[in-house]
């Protein structure tokens, strides 16, 4: 095996997002539901010979050294030295990058992981989900999510998870065409950081597609950026309207496809918008089961 093509990182939703605390050393310690969904960033990758980890491709806005994917391998390739006290063959990377920065989807986090699967695929490094969990986390706090694959009720900094049952259902989600920046919402003053904490049983039977909690980082964001407050506001006709993660998207649940386009036909031309479908597991994981037949 000498290559991976057409490899999937999946976008997340925050179902609901709580800021329950505040570490000493100033991370926020929160509660969410993350919900995997079927609109994806597509990889490609190609083994090299002499050692080299280049994307070859360019991606607008993120140059090649401040990727997340290139520098999750190369972290990946300096544990597999350690282990194996020899170099990796090296690594050619091709990234279609649809999911919006700033937008809240865990876009960036995504590709990593999924680019820290095939590789360890690839280089037959032999390490566990946790290990890849271990490696990717110093970079992004959603990393592990994305390798853990599955719908999760998550805590503390990210790092612990609890799989969970997430609803069957189509979302339409809006990008409002602003790129929220993650630490303007978590420094803002008036952010709420003490939200109380909730059992994983609190959580609603699955097939409830009505809105749980909410997002704290919410109310900061759509006053920092009026757009994420439009969209809110715009698509709360149809369901319960909720921005994911830091933002700027914005996301309702609806019961079905047929639904789910009825509502796409009225958003007004000025956002973009799109359709997805809630994903039980992470695609990546049945694509390397498949490679490995």
């Amino acid at each position: 095996m000498k290559s991976l093509h057409h490899c999937p990182a999946p976008a997340k939703l925050n179902l609901f997002l709580h800021v329950v605390g505040r570490r000493a050393d100033g991370y926020h310690l929160l509660q969410s539901v993350f919900q995997l969904i079927d609109r994806a960033d597509t990889l490609d990758f190609d083994l090299r010979d002499d050692g080299r980890i280049q994307r070859i491709n360019d991606v607008p806005g993120v140059p090649a050294e401040q990727d997340l994917v290139v520098r999750a391998l190369h972290r990946l390739a300096e544990a597999f030295q350690t282990r194996h006290g020899r170099a990796v063959p090296g690594i050619d990377v091709r990234l279609d990058k649809i999911l919006p920065m700033g937008g809240g989807l865990g876009g960036g986090s995504s590709d990593a992981a999924t680019a820290l699967m095939a590789a360890n695929h690839l280089w037959q490094c032999g390490f566990s989900d946790a290990e890849l969990m271990a490696i990717g986390l110093p970079l992004g706090a959603d990393i592990p999510f994305f390798l853990y694959g599955e719908t999760a009720f998550v805590e503390g900094i990210g790092e612990a998870m609890q799989p969970v049952d997430g609803p069957d259902c189509w979302y339409v989600v809006i990008e409002p065409g602003v790129s929220v920046p993650t630490p303007a919402i978590f420094t803002a003053p008036d952010l709420t950081r003490d939200t109380k904490p909730v059992r994983i049983a609190d959580f609603p039977e699955a097939h409830k597609l009505s809105a749980y909690g909410k997002n704290d980082l919410q109310a900061v964001a759509a006053r920092l950026f009026p757009a994420v407050g439009e969209a809110i506001e715009w698509l709360g006709r149809y369901g319960a309207a909720r921005m994911t993660g830091s933002g700027a998207c914005v996301f309702c649940a609806l019961p079905g496809e047929a639904q789910a386009d009825q509502v796409l036909r009225q958003v007004p031309d000025s956002w973009k918008s799109w359709k997805a479908k809630s994903l039980a597991r992470h695609p990546m994981k049945k694509l390397l089961q498949n490679s490995m037949l």
